[in-house]
Formats: C-alpha cells, sequence, structure tokens
C-alpha cells in the first residue's frame, strides 16, 4: 500500500485526499497546522483519511511529517509554496504541488536531482490543465502563431459590490491583482500591469464576462516556441475595475504603514476583511470557466485548436467546482505517477509533460471526465488575422 501525505487541507487539499482516498491501495494523511480544518476532515473522511497537526514553516516538522510516505502532495497557499518544497526534496521525497508559488521553481531543479527525487508543479486547472492543453494543441498543428488562455472561477450568484467569491485562498486571488502580468509578445518575453487591457467576451452557459491581465503563463513562456501567448482571468463586468482603484488606493499593499500606533500592512488588514466579504455562502454554488485557443496553420491552411470547460458545483457531494478542477488533475496526475503511467526523471517538471504522449493526456482526461470534469475539444479552419498587441474580441467555441 503506498503512502500519500497531503499538505494543506484547505477546501482544494481536502478534494485532492478524499479523491486519493477513495483507492483501496493508498493510505491518505492531511498535515495542516489548523486544528479546525483538521476536525472537519476527520468528521467528514475520519475513517479513510487520517489527520496531522504540524506548522508546515517549520522544516523539522515538515520533514518529520513526511519521513515514511511514498509521496507529498502540496496543497498551500502560494506564499508557503517554495519553501515547503525546498523541505519536502530535503526529505528526499516526490511530489506533486498546485500552489500559486512567486518564485520560479526551476531554482530547484539541482536540488531534486541530487536529492533524487521527481516533482510536478502547477498542476492544478491554471496553471495546470491550460499548460497540458496549450502545449497539446501546439503539437497538433503545424505551425502556431499565437496562444490565448482565459480562465476564471466565479459565484454562480452574483452580489455587489465585487461578484466574487474566493473558493481559494485569498491571499492567492490578490496575488494575481497585484503580480506583475508576464506575456510573449513577437518572441520576447514583456510585462503589463495586472488587471489591465480589460475586454468582455461571451460564454455559452454564463453570458458575458470580462478578461484581464494576470500572470498566469508560467513555465509555458519557456516551454513553447510561440511567439505570441497571452493569459487573462475572467470575472463577472467591473470587477477588475473595482481592484483596481482598492489596489492603487494602497489597501493591497505590502508594506507596512502606522496606524494607532502600530504597524500594519494593509493587505492583511484586507485579507482580514475579505475572508468575510468573499466567503461563499453555505449551498451556493460556483463555477469555473477555461478557454485554451491555438492559433496557427495545418495543412498550410489557416487553424484554431480549441478546448473549453464550464464547470459547476457539485451539490451532492458539497465540492466546489474551483476544488473540483483544480484538486482532481493533481489527484489524478500522483496516482500516474504512483502505478508508473508517467515515468519522469529527477528534477522538477511542469504540466505541459502530459501532453507529449497521446494516451497519456487521452487518460488523465478520461479520468476527469468520469468525475464529471468535461474539456471540450474543437478544431476549425480560420481567417488568420494580422497581430496586434491590442486586446481583440477572440470567437466563441460552441
Amino acid at each position: 500500500m503506498n503512502t500519500i501525505m497531503v499538505l494543506g487541507g484547505g477546501l482544494v487539499g481536502a478534494t485532492i485526499a478524499r479523491d486519493l482516498a477513495s483507492d483501496d491501495d493508498l493510505r491518505v494523511t492531511v498535515v495542516d497546522v489548523n486544528p479546525g480544518v483538521l476536525s472537519r476532515i476527520a468528521a467528514q473522511d475520519g475513517g479513510r483519511i487520517g489527520t496531522i497537526k504540524a506548522d508546515l514553516k517549520d522544516g523539522e516538522q515538515l520533514r518529520n511529517v513526511v519521513r515514511d510516505c511514498d509521496l507529498v502532495v502540496g496543497a498551500v497557499p502560494g506564499w508557503l509554496g517554495f519553501q515547503v518544497l525546498s523541505e519536502v526534496i530535503k526529505a528526499r521525497k516526490s511530489f506533486v504541488d498546485i500552489s500559486f508559488m512567486p518564485e520560479d521553481p526551476r531554482e530547484l531543479q539541482a536540488r531534486a536531482v541530487a536529492a533524487g527525487v521527481a516533482g510536478l508543479v502547477d498542476f492544478g486547472v491554471a496553471p495546470g490543465m491550460s499548460n497540458v492543453l496549450a502545449a497539446r494543441a501546439v503539437s497538433d498543428l503545424d505551425k502556431v502563431e499565437e496562444i490565448r488562455i482565459l480562465v476564471g472561477g466565479l459565484p454562480q450568484i452574483r452580489r455587489q459590490p465585487y461578484e466574487y467569491a474566493a473558493v481559494f485562498s485569498p491571499a492567492d486571488v490578490l496575488e494575481e491583482y497585484t503580480r506583475e502580468a508576464r506575456f510573449v509578445e513577437a518572441g520576447h518575453v514583456v510585462t503589463r500591469p495586472a488587471l489591465s487591457d480589460v475586454e468582455w467576451l461571451e460564454f455559452d452557459g454564463v453570458g458575458t464576462l470580462e478578461a484581464f491581465n494576470t500572470d498566469g503563463l508560467r513555465s509555458l513562456m519557456w516551454s513553447l516556441d510561440v511567439p505570441f501567448m497571452k493569459e487573462k482571468t475572467l470575472r463577472y463586468p467591473g470587477h477588475a475595475d473595482r481592484m483596481r482603484v482598492l489596489r492603487d488606493s494602497g489597501f493591497l499593499s505590502k508594506q507596512a504603514i502606522r496606524v494607532g500606533g502600530a504597524d500594519v500592512r494593509p493587505i492583511d488588514l484586507t485579507l482580514a476583511l475579505f475572508e468575510g466579504a468573499w466567503r461563499l455562502p453555505e449551498g451556493e454554488g460556483d463555477l469555473t470557466v477555461m478557454r485554451v485557443e491555438a492559433f496557427g496553420v495545418r495543412n498550410e491552411q489557416p487553424a484554431r485548436e480549441a478546448y473549453e470547460l464550464l464547470d459547476r458545483y457539485d451539490p451532492h457531494s458539497g465540492t466546489t467546482s474551483m476544488a473540483r478542477t483544480t484538486g482532481y488533475p493533481c489527484a489524478i496526475a500522483a496516482r500516474m505517477l504512483l502505478d508508473g503511467t508517467v515515468r519522469l526523471e529527477h528534477g522538477i517538471h511542469f504540466p505541459e509533460v502530459f501532453a507529449r504522449d497521446k494516451r497519456t493526456l487521452d487518460h488523465l482526461l478520461g479520468e476527469l471526465r468520469l468525475r464529471g470534469v468535461e474539456f471540450h475539444h474543437r478544431t476549425d479552419l480560420i481567417d488568420l488575422r494580422p497581430r496586434s498587441i491590442a486586446p481583440r474580441r477572440l470567437p466563441t467555441v460552441r
């Protein structure tokens, strides 16, 4: 029996653990510092999932809890991700990770090789499945001019003023709104401010959404040879303007200011307030929208490869769509590493490796389909328009 340690028991971490624990040949334990989180998991899945209370910021504690496991799954907030993976590598454990870390995971490459471990990073929905599908689309075209990725998690019920609910770490959400967005234009990496270049797009089953710049390309910037690549985040119209006002007014600043005799980081106050303002009400659902498009040439004709996802909250299990679409790819990838379906050399790897072999990708997509997460694929012959840096309205996949 293989043993898996899931580091972080939030909505996504708990979903990963629950999915893995459905296999009789896997023993799964969730590690978290919050006793309330562990109590909830024990109450819901105590017969199948073990729990350990540990401070994952403490390297010695972390190395001790993973010492005897066969694989580690990292599901901590982005600000902690790099530190956690550094300690996992010290413990000589292979891993799959979903944290949205600001650091470049390639900095861990030499350490992972020396420790004799293989690690998959960014294996959620986006980054994650967006990388896999973009890489596959590139493989299926003879030449690719442009990749466009659009993705967002949204509440099914819209409420003013934000029309948003955080179904993963609010700190990682705000990171998307402050971190400079990196794109590839004419073969060069360029940056744009987050929340900029807003455009409105139509999505079947959802309606009009706005798309704005965020830093989501990550490993695609160097793994694919495509002259134009961009990812944008999707929200209900008007959200970007509200968040830009907060950011530009200093509410998302990490620089401490003096207030009433105490040093306060504005972002810490904002996060504390958003814990309530952005909480998804009990029993209400969320949805996840994603569109991955590659524009290029096949058989000397202009063509588009497109993948589209619309996933909704599962009321039967009470699992959010964001937990489903982020957690299930990670859990499936973990199984594929353990059973040898995917074999990786020692070092750090990115989701694109799952696109190299069509059978591997078909297995991944098939397992997601069994869980109700389905990506719809379409190939179109199109008229390629002159390339422009200015945002343009994209055709809808139907």
